[in-house]
């Protein structure tokens, strides 16, 4: 990681909590690489889902209560089933000031089929920074 400071204490929950409550976006990445993830652990979503909630709701001054009220909805939300587990999860999102977004995925043939070298750097700069924040996290951390 360039420049950036690692902690080397045992309390890498609190630094990653408190480095998630001061950028939203951060944490808006955070999610994304974990739903990007390969392979992922068990409880690797359900847990970023949690820091983020935590991370957030101290960045919006919420009690501890209210975080936790946050905290069981999101584990009723992933022991759901259907369709109502979008629309809940979408709600909850909006309730931490995020939102669902969907993109097309990287294919080298939608490279090749845009014409204007500009727009597709713009494009491929846009994927790569969307997702780095949160792809250093999960490359650093041990979350389990």
């Amino acid at each position: 990681m360039n420049g950036a400071k690692v902690p080397t204490s045992d309390s890498y929950q609190d630094y990653l909590i408190e480095s998630l409550s001061k950028n939203p976006q951060l944490a808006a990445d955070y999610i994304v690489a974990t739903l990007e993830e390969k392979n992922p652990e068990r409880d690797l979503l359900k847990n970023a889902l949690l820091q983020v909630a935590e991370a957030l709701g101290k960045h919006q001054e919420m009690t501890p209560q209210q975080i936790q009220l946050h905290a069981e909805k999101i584990h009723g939300l992933l022991t759901k089933k259907g369709n109502k587990v979008i629309c809940d999860f979408t709600e909850w999102l909006d309730l931490l000031g995020l939102k669902l977004t969907i993109t097309v995925a990287e294919r080298s043939q939608e490279t090749e089929e845009i014409k204007n070298p500009e727009l597709i750097n713009t494009i491929e700069e846009s994927r790569k920074s969307q997702r780095e924040a949160g792809r250093i996290f999960l490359e650093e951390i041990d979350i389990s």
